[in-house]
């Protein structure tokens, strides 16, 4: 039931946690990366899908960290999958954890 109620309570929140590729250019900052413009396209419509709750850079380590509300590993696996920074090899999945909400809202 695609957005429905049954979907949404079948969901749950992991802290993705995502590294720089082989294909990363160091000497380059985020914004001047190769296909910056279409990654930025991509993750802006996870979040307007609720698929990213929240997520960034990670300060002095070379990737970011996503907050994602997913029912599974695999699928956050294959929806990351189509981002054109996955496909070039700039970024890569480092880990996925599922993650309890104990302090705070997301509202």
């Amino acid at each position: 039931m695609a957005g429905g109620v049954h979907e949404v309570a079948s969901t749950r929140l992991f802290a993705v946690t995502v590294a720089h590729g082989p294909q990363w250019d160091a000497l380059q900052p985020l914004e001047s990366q190769t296909s910056w413009d279409e990654h930025a396209t991509f993750m802006d419509a996870l979040v307007a899908d609720g698929f990213v709750v929240l997520g960034g850079p990670l300060e002095g380590a070379a990737g970011a960290l996503l907050i994602v509300r997913a029912v599974s590993g695999n699928a956050i696996r294959e929806r990351l999958a189509a981002d054109p920074w996955s496909r070039l090899d700039l970024l890569r999945i480092a880990s996925i954890v599922p993650w309890t909400l104990r302090l705070g809202s997301l509202a």
